[in-house]
């Protein structure tokens, strides 16, 4: 019954290969925990309390609570679908609670010092070190994933029109607009692209130096190697420029539904939890500017 649920998770659902991962894994460790302790009952005979022991168990072993989550929301999507096919009576885990997890703050990069580094930016010569440039601008820019920029091809971007078109998690599509300033760096790109590469030109927008498609370290290291001068942050990811574009546009007085829209968030939850920098923002220009402050 797994593997039917994991197939409705991928052509129904549209789950990503990671996310489906992490849902055959979850389920696998459950299968074990009922095996192990000697219970010998499949997932469809499991009941409350052994759910409650393996939650009990994965306390016990140190797991985070965002883990713990994680996996208990995972086998809860399995037994709703056992549900809705009558292979099981009633939910077993309609009584398990979540634990209590503190979200972390996205970590962004201040206005001032992120516009420093993208100016004072030393890039190399030629193709690669105009790619290198494309990549920072667009990331800053459009607030796009790292997949979604590795897999984003050259003709979903419309310079006549200032947009591109993204496609998200579960295929959804968005379009994004272009900032001016990022039109003529993509034009110098796509030029210098057809000479390096006239023979093999790849329909992806961003390429490897032999150009065949880039892929996630490549654009990992690029940002890596771009933030590296910023002692302020602990980790200098892609998606710390995502995290960085969706608080700066917040600040600006951005709505949190366009914002919402423009990162491709299924819910409003997710995109809320940068507006706690954003009212961080606020209370240092009120200290310094209120005359009661």
């Amino acid at each position: 019954m797994v593997s039917s649920f994991l197939k409705y998770l991928e052509f129904q659902k549209r789950y990503s290969h990671h996310t489906l991962k992490s849902y055959s894994n979850d389920l696998s460790q459950f299968t074990a925990f009922l095996q192990n302790g000697g219970l010998s009952i499949t997932l469809e005979q499991a009941e409350h309390q052994h759910i409650r022991g393996w939650l009990i168990q994965m306390v016990q072993s140190g797991l985070s609570a965002n883990t713990i989550n994680r996996k208990i929301a995972s086998i809860r999507s399995y037994y709703k679908y056992c549900l809705r096919h009558h292979l099981v009576q009633q939910d077993p885990t309609y009584k398990v609670k979540m634990l209590k997890a503190e979200k972390p703050l996205p970590v962004f990069v201040k206005e001032a010092e992120l516009i420093k580094v993208l100016d004072r930016m030393v890039y190399a010569d030629g193709f690669s070190g105009l790619r290198d440039q494309l990549v920072m601008e667009f990331l800053y820019s459009t607030g796009t994933r790292l997949s979604e920029l590795v897999n984003l091809p050259e003709c979903d971007i419309d310079v006549g029109q200032a947009q591109v078109k993204v496609l998200g998690k579960r295929n959804k599509q968005r379009i994004i607009p272009v900032p001016k300033p990022l039109i003529p760096i993509i034009l110098n790109y796509q030029t210098q692209k057809k000479k390096e590469f006239p023979d093999n030109y790849s329909p992806y927008l961003i390429v490897s130096n032999s150009g065949r498609q880039s892929y996630p370290m490549l654009i990992y290291r690029i940002v890596n190697k771009a933030l590296k001068s910023l002692g302020s942050l602990d980790k200098q990811s892609p998606h710390i420029l995502r995290h960085t574009f969706a608080t700066h546009l917040l600040n600006k007085g951005a709505e949190l539904n366009a914002v919402k829209e423009l990162l491709g968030h299924s819910s409003l939850a997710s995109t809320q939890v940068y507006t706690h920098n954003s009212i961080e923002r606020l209370k240092e220009v009120f200290n310094q500017s209120h005359p009661k402050a």
